[in-house]
């Protein structure tokens, strides 16, 4: 479920000093794939069982705040089944609200619709995304337990979408919504200021055209992510392996100016 909101946060860290990665960008929607593990969780017995979840955990599913033990956005987590086919998440670490899901559940159990605020940024940003059944619950549990993989990203706030690049000597700096990271191509660990996740990130330039990025948190890579311009200097495909969820998302980025 976390991995859903993060999907959101997926906004380029990257420029290449002098060259074509500088600019401001906005991230295509419609481009957005997922493949790889599925979202897995019940909802049974008042309990709620993220098993997806890196670590996984089991807590209350009474609408109470929960402690969540080792998650880099959330140290606890309210959980409220709202109807048999609604559920609401409420994310929060060191007693603020960092994000909201609610989950509505399609008419033939096949999809479900996430729409999420998130308050991770400066600004507060807000998106809708679906995911398709790839696997089916536990006999009497809630309807909407299963196994999910996302199916599109149909709505994200602009100020998510929206990142600035700038050139440094040897490097990056990269501005998104209050949050930035000042990197060289040096393989060394830059933080990214202003993240309450204290995101780690280390660079590597491929070519001229093409850089890797590595995120890391608590000491774990979260992230291996490759950009690659387009030959017309518009557009960068966007390559985000995450080795802790088995999980691979593509993407687009358009140039703005």
């Amino acid at each position: 479920m976390n991995k859903l909101i993060a999907l959101a946060l997926l906004i380029p860290a990257i420029a290449v000093a002098n060259g074509p990665f500088d600019g401001t960008w906005k991230t295509r929607l419609d481009s957005m794939q997922v493949s790889g593990k599925p979202d897995v969780y019940e909802f049974s017995n008042g309990m709620y069982d993220c098993r997806s979840c890196v670590p996984p955990y089991k807590i209350k599913a009474d609408g109470t705040d929960q402690p969540v033990p080792e998650h880099d956005y959330l140290d606890h987590q309210a959980v409220k089944i709202s109807s048999p086919t609604s559920i609401e998440f409420t994310n929060k670490m060191a007693g603020k609200v960092t994000s909201t899901l609610t989950l509505t559940l399609s008419a033939d159990g096949s999809k479900h619709t996430g729409k999420f605020t998130s308050y991770v940024g400066e600004k507060p940003f807000s998106g809708e995304f679906t995911e398709k059944r790839v696997g089916p619950g536990a006999a009497g549990a809630h309807p909407i337990s299963g196994s999910w993989m996302q199916d599109s990203l149909a709505d994200m706030s602009d100020v998510a979408r929206t990142v600035t690049l700038q050139s440094s000597p040897n490097g990056l700096k990269m501005i998104w919504n209050g949050q930035t990271t000042d990197a060289k191509f040096d393989g060394k660990e830059y933080p990214t200021v202003g993240d309450p996740g204290k995101t780690m990130v280390t660079l590597k330039k491929i070519s001229a055209t093409q850089i890797e990025e590595t995120d890391r948190r608590r000491g774990k890579v979260f992230d291996i992510i490759v950009w690659t311009v387009a030959a017309d200097g518009k557009t960068i495909n966007v390559v985000d392996t995450d080795p802790q969820h088995g999980t691979k998302t593509t993407y687009t980025i358009e140039k703005q100016s």
